[in-house]
């Protein structure tokens, strides 16, 4: 099934990203299971017709948002400021799980999480959610290895493992945050923990304090609070987590 079931012509660009817009609204209103075309259309100035026109199923609609999400959220993290790869690191962490409007945000996580509970059904979904993991993997993985190479990350850190577990700890942050709220700080105080004993090279000239509010940490230059912050639509289309 083709994820729009028309080409494009002059004009559906502006017209296709108004409908993505309307359904990350939807989104965060009805949740997934309860979501309608009519929903998405009743968001926007596009008719239910329109939509059908432009895509022939909910779920085709879907993963287009989906594509268009992974899009905007790579685009957005495909750099991390820093002056080394502790600092870039720590960045990454804090920016994706930066928030702007925590209810928003809790929202459309909620929605999201709704879409990742689909995945082990439908493979089309659970194909676009490995995409963002991998994103996440292949960022931390680069990261680690060029701090391997610069000095300020240990020869014996392997780059795939930590990729791993960075992936699991925002993943899980995120999952936390729809299900039962979010952490007290403590997790971004274990994360960079973790960064200074684990992963900093012991002559390294790199300070990491792991008590440090968001952005005062020497090493981390962050952005926001890892513990507190989900990846969201707004930030990722304009800005999604496995």
């Amino acid at each position: 099934m083709s994820r729009e079931s028309t080409a494009a012509s002059p004009g559906d660009s502006g017209t296709s990203e108004e409908i993505l817009e309307a359904t990350y609204r939807a989104l965060c209103e009805h949740g997934y299971a309860d979501l309608t075309m009519q929903d998405i259309a009743d968001e926007s100035a596009t008719s239910k017709s329109s939509l059908h026109y432009h895509f022939d199923t909910k779920e085709a609609l879907l993963l287009a948002f989906l594509d268009h999400l992974y899009d905007s959220f790579t685009d957005e993290y495909a750099a991390t400021d820093g002056g080394h790869a502790v600092e870039r690191l720590i960045g990454f962490v804090d920016a994706v799980l930066c928030r702007a409007d925590p209810e928003q945000d809790r929202a459309f996580q909620t929605a999201l999480l709704e879409l990742k509970a689909q995945a082990p059904y439908v493979e089309a979904y659970r194909e676009e959610m490995e995409r963002f993991d991998a994103f996440v993997r292949d960022r931390v993985r680069d990261i680690v290895a060029d701090g391997i190479e610069e000095g300020t990350i240990r020869a014996d850190a392997d780059p795939d493992d930590t990729a791993a577990f960075v992936a699991t700890l925002i993943d899980g942050v995120n999952t936390r945050r729809v299900s039962i709220g979010g952490t007290d700080g403590g997790t971004r105080r274990t994360f960079v923990a973790y960064v200074r004993e684990r992963l900093v090279a012991p002559d390294a000239d790199v300070t990491v304090d792991p008590d440090a509010e968001d952005g005062d940490s020497s090493a981390g230059g962050s952005t926001g609070d890892a513990t507190d912050g989900p990846v969201t639509a707004e930030s990722a289309a304009g800005e999604v987590d496995d």
